[in-house]
């Protein structure tokens, strides 16, 4: 899971419900495979590796050892610690994990082993392989208060010298930090917020001494405490628009609305991809652009527009790198609206992968998209069929302010999202609506 959500605390938590010893063992920068294995006595300076030195320091051969960031291993001349642990997390061969330094074979197998790591592309497929693997979503805003409420408050006031009665924090202040101050999944950025409010706090009262007063933190002083707000969050589309449509991306600290620009100019048919895109991301617009050409009498284009027109696509904030299949529908529905002159509803929210015959296939990070739909106040979300089933991991407060459309084909994408191009005959004569105002 992401950075901040709990990883190292779940498993202090987990060995003291099973009342084991818990060891820590950090992994990251980890290059020599001696490290795990242990050196072998003739060396100067040897010693057991860490595994052996871990139970050691516990007195107990049933500890919880904990491998803190197995993702951030390297290998080098002095070789591969990565394959020096297949052995150690194998329950099949680690009953006779031989260290080099002790030189005789040691039962590990009664040993509870816990990893944790924030990607899985760096883990080796084999350790994969010998690990079951539980992902750690990051927190929605109202966890997030709860969690700042019940313990990160209490602990930075206790921490800063405060008394539980200095300080006290109102819901919508929690809030205003939450959305205004950080942009993560996990809390740590959260708590350094609340710690430096606590310490302008305990500052104030070590200054007035007997004169000062409790202070309430409210939505109205954030601003006093952490000056300017650092995050602008995205908001909703204020009116229906040609051309630009909202897209759901998932990044390493949640999720976030993305807008997509689409926009004709006189040429010769060519497609332009600017804002930082990746190749998967490029390859999704070819796609997408082959299937409008492909279908524009059904579409309601008009049939020469791909020879008169060049359609360019932007994705603004251009400074960061944007890649993934899941935005083909949504630049699908830019282009055609921009070629249809069908303007696209601002409350609705997409996100799937597209297909050359313009099949909508299944994505990720659809509870971090959804949260993001959330966040931004969009009321609907187009989602693909197959995802359905993650609903299930996402809190019944969200399923009540979102509406959900399940979609197996692009045509039904364009239906929901897609207002009917406005003909001559729909707008009044002046003369006519004056006429309607008078008669009102």
């Amino acid at each position: 899971g992401p950075p901040g959500v709990g990883k190292t605390s779940l498993g202090r938590s987990i060995a003291r419900a099973l009342n084991r010893k818990f060891i820590r063992l950090s992994l990251g920068g980890l290059h020599d495979e001696a490290e795990i294995r242990g050196h072998r006595r003739t060396y100067v300076g040897a010693m057991p590796g860490r595994i052996m030195q871990g139970i050691q320091q516990a007195t107990t051969n049933n500890p919880l050892i904990m491998l803190d960031e197995i993702d951030k291993v390297g290998a080098d001349f002095r070789g591969d610690p990565s394959s020096a642990l297949l052995e150690v997390l194998d329950p099949e061969q680690n009953s006779t994990f031989r260290d080099n330094y002790l030189g005789v074979t040691f039962d590990l197998s009664n040993v509870m082993f816990m990893t944790t790591a924030n990607v899985l592309d760096t883990i080796q497929p084999a350790l994969r392989d010998r690990m079951e693997i539980i992902f750690l979503s990051g927190y929605t805003e109202e966890e997030k208060m709860e969690i700042a409420r019940r313990h990160l408050i209490p602990k930075q006031v206790d921490e800063n010298g405060l008394d539980k009665n200095d300080i006290k924090f109102d819901r919508a202040a929690i809030k205003q930090i939450i959305g205004q101050y950080t942009q993560e999944a996990g809390l740590r950025q959260l708590e350094r917020e609340i710690g430096k409010i606590c310490r302008k706090v305990a500052r104030k009262k070590a200054e007035l001494e007997t004169d000062f007063e409790p202070i309430k933190i409210g939505a109205q002083n954030v601003k006093d405490y952490l000056r300017a707000p650092k995050i602008f969050p995205e908001e909703a589309l204020k009116k229906d628009e040609i051309g630009t449509v909202t897209g759901l991306a998932w990044t390493a600290v949640g999720g976030d609305i993305l807008f997509i620009e689409a926009l004709k100019t006189k040429g010769k048919g060519k497609l332009l991809l600017t804002g930082q895109l990746g190749e998967v991301m490029q390859e999704s617009a070819q796609a997408a652009f082959s299937y409008a050409k492909a279908r524009a009498v059904e579409l309601g284009i008009e049939e020469d527009a791909f020879e008169k027109y060049d359609i360019h696509i932007h994705l603004p904030e251009g400074a960061i790198p944007k890649d993934g299949p899941s935005a083909g529908i949504t630049m699908a529905t830019a282009m055609v609206s921009v070629l249809s002159q069908r303007a696209v509803r601002k409350d609705v929210a997409m996100t799937g992968e597209i297909t050359l015959r313009g099949n909508v296939l299944p994505i990720g990070g659809v509870k971090e998209k959804v949260l993001a739909a959330r966040r931004a106040r969009v009321k609907t979300v187009i989602l693909p069929a197959p995802n359905k089933r993650d609903l299930e991991d996402l809190p019944q407060e969200v399923l009540q302010d979102l509406t959900f459309i399940f979609v197996e084909n692009v045509r039904e994408v364009f239906r929901e999202a897609l207002r009917e191009k406005k003909t001559a005959t729909e707008k009044p004569k002046s003369g006519a609506a004056k006429a309607a105002r008078l008669s009102n």
